[in-house]
């Protein structure tokens, strides 16, 4: 019998149906174990293009931390409107797949990372690989992975 409570989840958001299915779950388990959500969307700063890696300049930085605050507000008014208020919403800068499994889960006690399933395609994930698959094999507490629910009976 599983009786592992789970204190702070971490769960990333990047405007997908996977991850705001995934962020409502983490909410729905955090009320359950009385713990908090740590809701984080993290914006790469180097793009890739057909010549490697560059920097993003500083106006689509500035643009992307729009995105991501906007997105962060549609998370806190979620949690409002379920009467959910332990939701610690978080922009940071750097590899999403470094930052899920290192710096966040550190800073913040994670003892639970939710995803959701990958969206991508094989091509996708051979070029880029899936931030989900990453996260699977590197991080440094449970993963639960959140199906669409389209599987769910």
């Amino acid at each position: 019998m599983l009786t592992q409570t789970y204190k702070n989840i971490l769960v990333g958001i990047d405007g997908s149906d996977q991850g705001n299915l995934a962020y409502r779950q983490a909410i729905e388990v955090a009320k359950r174990n009385n713990g908090r959500v740590i809701v984080a969307h993290v914006i790469e700063n180097k793009v890739y293009t057909m010549m490697g890696y560059s920097s993003l300049n500083d106006s689509l930085l500035d643009q992307e931390t729009e995105n991501a605050k906007e997105l962060l507000d549609d998370c806190k008014d979620y949690a409002k409107s379920v009467d959910f208020t332990q939701v610690e919403p978080i922009v940071t800068y750097g590899s999403a797949k470094e930052v899920m499994c290192g710096d966040l889960p550190k800073k913040y006690d994670v003892d639970l990372i939710m995803v959701g399933q990958s969206g991508l395609n094989a091509v996708e994930r051979l070029m880029i690989g899936s931030v989900s698959s990453y996260i699977i094999r590197h991080a440094p507490c449970d993963v639960l992975i959140v199906h669409p629910e389209t599987n769910k009976k």
